[in-house]
């Protein structure tokens, strides 16, 4: 049944007038988005929501395949990988998600429209208030190998469930639920991220903010 209204809302979605980029020239102009691949080359990029390999099952960003932030996050970014590549050599950040316009969480928030508003928002931010993501300030990530085969994370991108906490991590070790090795490797990942300066989450381990949420909303405005 989500399948049927995922795909319902986004017939919808790209029949009302949506003919071009959801990301235009003029959204990146107006609102001094950075294309990170610009800024580092070596950052390698797979929007999530531009597959199917999603908790939708479906591509909801068309030709959007470049990965947009601001500039203070996207220049935080680079410095995260840097500091990766000094550490890891044979490592490499893998961006699954940085600019998520709010058509966009609109999508992701009515997909999951069987479940109670007052819990819908333990999976997917509630768009009235708007994501982080939204306003072009969060990045959803792994790591990866030169060769493109990326480390074990545990979990899946998008996971709904206890095993992508962190907060969880060392009691899922306990229990054997995860491996230490899973944990270790979400810690190369946080370590490089926090070290440029940005924020994890405790429910996903692929997901950090460049500011707090009040902070995103000074500095920043939602882009639609």
């Amino acid at each position: 049944m989500i399948r049927v209204l995922s795909f319902l809302v986004i017939i919808a979605f790209w029949g009302c007038g949506n003919s071009g980029s959801i990301v235009s020239k003029e959204t990146i102009s107006k609102h001094d988005l950075v294309d990170i691949q610009e800024l580092d080359p070596t950052l390698l990029v797979k929007l999530k929501y531009s597959t199917t390999d999603n908790f939708m099952k479906m591509d909801v960003y068309g030709d959007l395949e470049t990965c947009y932030l601001r500039k203070v996050p996207a220049e935080m970014l680079e410095k995260a990988h840097s500091i990766l590549k000094e550490t890891h050599p044979d490592l490499r950040l893998l961006i699954y998600d940085g600019l998520r316009p709010r058509s966009i969480q609109w999508i992701l928030w009515n997909t999951l429209n069987d479940i109670p508003e007052s819990e819908r928002s333990n999976f997917v931010a509630d768009p009235r208030l708007g994501s982080i993501h939204n306003f072009g300030a969060a990045v959803d990530l792994t790591v990866t190998h030169k060769n493109g085969v990326s480390l074990d994370m545990g979990t899946h991108y998008d996971y709904f469930g206890d095993l992508a906490y962190p907060r969880l991590e060392d009691s899922l070790v306990v229990v054997g639920d995860l491996k230490q090795e899973q944990v270790n490797n979400r810690l190369i990942l946080r370590d490089a991220m926090t070290q440029a300066g940005f924020s994890p989450i405790t429910t996903e381990w692929w997901h950090f903010d460049s500011f707090p949420y009040m902070e995103t909303k000074r500095k920043f405005s939602i882009i639609e």
